[in-house]
C-alpha cells in the first residue's frame, strides 16, 4: 500500500482527495491530509461575507467530519519542514513518512516582512478571517476604510464595503491603495477602466504608485490588507526553483520531483512561454491532474501532461456590475455576476452550504 500525503485543503487538495478517495476504498492506497485549520475555506466568496451578508459558516468544511466519511487520515496540524530526499514531512508533533507528496497548500496574505501592519492590519486568508473583519464592522465605528492592494480581492473588498456602509445608510471614506502603476496587474486595460469607472460611482478613491509602511493622515482608520500573496515558509525554505512569491516550478507532468507533485497557488507551470496565474480552475485542474499522476505512478503506468484549459475570469463588484473574460468572450454589467454566482454555488462542497449560500444573497444582511 503507497503511503501519499496532500498538504492543504483548497480546491487542488480537495479535488485530488476526491479523485484519490476511489483507489484508497480498493485498499491501494493510505491517504493522509495535512491543514493547519479544521475548516476548509471557500475563498471566492469571502469579500461576499462583508457586504452581500454571506455567513462565514457557509464558506467552511469541516474536514475531520469529511475524513470520517470518506475514509482518510486527518492530521491538523502546521508543516514545518519538507525532507524531499528522505520522503519526509515533519509538522509542529510528528515526523510523517510519504511515498507521493502533493503540496497543495495555496498561499497566505504576504506582509513582506512588516511587522507593524502585520499587527494591525486585517487579512483575508480564510473564514476565519472574514468571520473577525465582519465582526469589526459591526462593532467598531471607523472614519476611513484603507485597503491596500488593488488586485482582486481589495477591489471585491472595497466595494462589499461600500455596500455594508451603504445599507446602515453612513458615508465615509474607502481608499484603495496599489504601489503599482495601475490596479487589477496585467488585466487588460478596457477591464481596469471599467472597474475604474464603478469604483469612482461608488466613491471609492484609488491611490496609484502608492505604498505604504504604516499608517498615518487618516481619521480612526480601518486597516485591510490585500496586497499581494506568498506561499507557506516550508516552501519558502525548500531549496528547489521557485518564483518571487515561493510558488514552486513543476515539470509538465505537476512533478516538482519523482515523488513529490504542486498544484494550485502552490504551483508555478509553464504554459505557451509564460506562467499560469493563481485562479480556481487551474487549481481543480491541477488537482485533479496530479491525483491521476499519482495513482499511475503507483501502478508504474506513464504520466500525463497537464494541459490547462482558460474559462476565463470575473471580476464582480458587490453593486452587481462586474467585468470579464468567459470562454474568451469580454463581458460587462449584470451578466458576469449571475455566472460568478452560479460557479460558486456550484463549486461549494455540501447541500446545507450551497442553500445556505442562496439564502444568504437573496436576504442578504
Amino acid at each position: 500500500m503507497k503511503k501519499i500525503i496532500i498538504i492543504g485543503a483548497g480546491f487542488a487538495g480537495l479535488t485530488a482527495l476526491s479523485r484519490l478517495y476511489n483507489y484508497g476504498k480498493k485498499g491501494e492506497l493510505e491517504i493522509t491530509l495535512i491543514n493547519d485549520k479544521q475548516q476548509s475555506s471557500f475563498l471566492p466568496m469571502l469579500p461576499d461575507c462583508l457586504g452581500r451578508g454571506v455567513a462565514p459558516e457557509h464558506l467552511m468544511l469541516d474536514l475531520a467530519a469529511l475524513s470520517k466519511k470518506k475514509n482518510f487520515n486527518f492530521i491538523k496540524d502546521k508543516v514545518i519542514s519538507l525532507d524531499l530526499a528522505k520522503k519526509e514531512v515533519s509538522t509542529s508533533a510528528l515526523n510523517l513518512q510519504y511515498d507521493f507528496l502533493l503540496i497543495a497548500s495555496g498561499s497566505e496574505t504576504n506582509f513582506y516582512g512588516n511587522d507593524e501592519i502585520r499587527k494591525t492590519a486585517f487579512k483575508l486568508d480564510n473564514a476565519q478571517d472574514a468571520a473577525s473583519l465582519r465582526r469589526a464592522l459591526d462593532e467598531k465605528d471607523y472614519d476611513s476604510y484603507l485597503v491596500v492592494g488593488g488586485g482582486y480581492t481589495g477591489i471585491e473588498v472595497a466595494t462589499n464595503i461600500r455596500v455594508y456602509l451603504k445599507k446602515r445608510k453612513v458615508d465615509k471614506r474607502i481608499v484603495v491603495i496599489e504601489r503599482a502603476p495601475s490596479i487589477l496587474g496585467p488585466l487588460p486595460e478596457w477591464t481596469k477602466s471599467y472597474v475604474l469607472a464603478n469604483l469612482k460611482r461608488l466613491g471609492i478613491e484609488v491611490l496609484t504608485n502608492t505604498s505604504i509602511e504604516k499608517v498615518a493622515g487618516f481619521a480612526n482608520p480601518m486597516l485591510i490588507w490585500a496586497a499581494g500573496v506568498r506561499t507557506s515558509d516550508f516552501i519558502q525554505n525548500l531549496n528547489v526553483e521557485k518564483n518571487s512569491q515561493g510558488r514552486l516550478k513543476t515539470d509538465e507532468y505537476l512533478r516538482v520531483n519523482d515523488s513529490c507533485l504542486a498544484a494550485g497557488d502552490a504551483a508555478y507551470f509553464s504554459h505557451k512561454n509564460n506562467f499560469l496565474r493563481m485562479a480556481v480552475q487551474f487549481a481543480i485542474m491541477q488537482g485533479s491532474c496530479a491525483a491521476g499522476n499519482i495513482i499511475r505512478q503507483a501502478r508504474g503506468k506513464s504520466l500525463v501532461q497537464y494541459k490547462p484549459v482558460d474559462l476565463g475570469l470575473i471580476i464582480p463588484l458587490a453593486n452587481n456590475q462586474a467585468c470579464g473574460i468567459i470562454l474568451g468572450i469580454n463581458m460587462r454589467g449584470c451578466l458576469p455576476v449571475l455566472f460568478h454566482y452560479i460557479m460558486c454555488v456550484y463549486r461549494t462542497y455540501g447541500f446545507r452550504n450551497k442553500l445556505g449560500i442562496v439564502k444568504d444573497l437573496i436576504t442578504g444582511r
